[in-house]
Formats: C-alpha cells, sequence, structure tokens
C-alpha cells in the first residue's frame, strides 16, 4: 500500500511527541505468535512493547535498568487483531518519572494487510519500580537513569 510506511511514522511520531524519552520498532506477526483462533494471542502485544522498552533503553545507554525495575502494573486494552504475516509497530514512552517508580504509555500499531487498513490493535499502560540490587522494597532511581532521562527529555524525547 503507498503510503503506509509514512502513515505508520506520522502515528508513532505523534504518539512519540510528548514523552520524556520514547521508541518504537517494527516486529512481523509469526505463526507461533498466533492462537487458535487465527490472530495474535494475547501475550504477543506485550513482548513487542518489552522489545520496544528494551530497544529504549539500549538507545538510552542504560544497561543496568532492567534487572532493577519490575512491572507492578500493566494494562492493556485490545483494539484490533493482528494475523500471522502482518507487521506491527510497537511504541514506548515515559510519560512520567517519580522518585522510584517510571509511568510508559504503550500502543501497537497493524500495517495495512490483506484489505484492511493501519489499525490500533492494543495500547495500554506499564508502571515499573526501582528496586535496588540487594533490596526486598522500592527505593530511589539511580542518578544515572534520572538524568539520563532528563536529558533525553530536554533533547526532544525521541530515541
Amino acid at each position: 500500500m503507498t503510503g503506509a510506511p509514512e502513515a505508520v511514522a506520522a502515528e508513532v511520531s505523534e504518539f512519540l511527541g510528548a514523552a520524556l524519552a520514547g521508541s518504537s520498532l517494527e516486529r512481523t506477526v509469526e505463526w507461533v505468535d498466533t492462537d487458535a483462533a487465527g490472530h495474535q494471542h494475547n501475550s504477543v502485544i506485550m513482548r513487542f512493547v518489552e522489545a520496544a522498552e528494551s530497544k529504549l533503553f539500549r538507545e538510552l545507554g542504560l544497561k543496568g535498568y532492567f534487572p532493577i525495575s519490575p512491572r507492578v502494573r500493566q494494562e492493556i486494552d485490545f483494539k484490533s487483531k493482528l494475523y500471522f504475516g502482518q507487521s506491527a509497530t510497537a511504541a514506548i514512552r515515559i510519560d512520567r518519572l517519580g522518585t522510584s517508580s517510571m509511568h510508559f504509555a504503550f500502543r501497537v500499531w497493524g500495517h495495512p494487510f490483506e484489505g484492511n487498513g493501519l489499525a490500533v490493535a492494543a495500547e495500554g499502560k506499564v508502571i515499573t519500580v526501582c528496586v535496588p540490587e540487594g533490596s526486598s522494597g522500592s527505593g530511589p532511581w539511580p542518578a544515572e537513569i534520572r538524568q539520563t532521562i532528563v536529558d533525553a527529555q530536554a533533547s526532544g524525547g525521541r530515541q
């Protein structure tokens, strides 16, 4: 479909526009990603989102983020289906950086496929908290993580 990549890029750009920092990536829905109903299994959305989150923190150079940042809340609103062979783009943005928590928003688009146009497949929110190594409870984000995100916001937020 002519214009599909540009339409996806425009949607992603708008979504990431207000972010402290954000990133996106494209994936293809594989056979293993589908269920007996013939569309994506619910877990695929979070795998795509977590891959975008991982890409964001690699781009930020924050390799120490994942070992100390368990999820404490996830919300997903499923909007449309994704099918085997269809391309999808997942975008994630940091909306709020608290003392020990980080709030993300995400959106996953299904690209035009078999007569269907570009559509939001799912959107939602994720909250992580900082649990410093060796601790069993939350604590403040390390200065490096906090400063890197502040610097990313100052430079436009988009990775």
